[in-house]
């Protein structure tokens, strides 16, 4: 039976290039799209009793502001920064701010990659890094942020 819905949802924020998924390089990425994964992320989240607030840039800026929003509206924040990761202080800082569990995702093993890609400024402030399991590490992220909000209820 589905818990009782919470106030506040998990934000699932993605980066640029991401709204290409299904059609950009699906060898690494899948063809799995970016909708169909808000879609699997909003049912497992529905599940546990959450909501999803599911949000794609590929603005450095407006992502900086979905993560200073989550610091008011979410529970969590699950965040694949796309090429971001590795670039990125802004939005490292922007995590640092939340008190909230925070989950990097990748849809590929990045450490399998370019070394450029073995450099993450989002894994220095998340709770934890789920990388190479295509559109699962979505799934796997809605499961570990639940599973830390409640950790930290008890």
């Amino acid at each position: 039976m589905p818990k009782k819905s919470r106030a506040k949802a998990i934000y699932v924020l993605n980066g640029p290039n991401l709204n290409l998924l299904g059609s950009r390089e699906p060898d690494i990425y899948g063809r799995t799209t970016l909708a169909d994964i808000a879609d699997m992320t909003a049912a497992r989240a529905e599940k546990l009793g959450y909501t999803v607030v599911f949000s794609q840039s590929n603005h450095e800026g407006e992502l900086v502001e979905w993560v200073q929003e989550a610091r008011a509206e979410a529970c969590g924040v699950i965040i694949n920064a796309g090429a971001y990761t590795h670039t990125s202080v802004a939005i490292h800082d922007a995590l640092r701010a939340l008190d909230c569990p925070i989950v990097e995702v990748h849809l590929s093993n990045t450490f399998a990659r370019e070394a450029f890609r073995h450099h993450s400024y989002i894994s220095a402030v998340a709770s934890g890094v789920i990388v190479g399991f295509g559109a699962t590490s979505y799934i796997l992220a809605v499961d570990a942020v639940a599973s830390l909000i409640e950790e930290a209820a008890e």
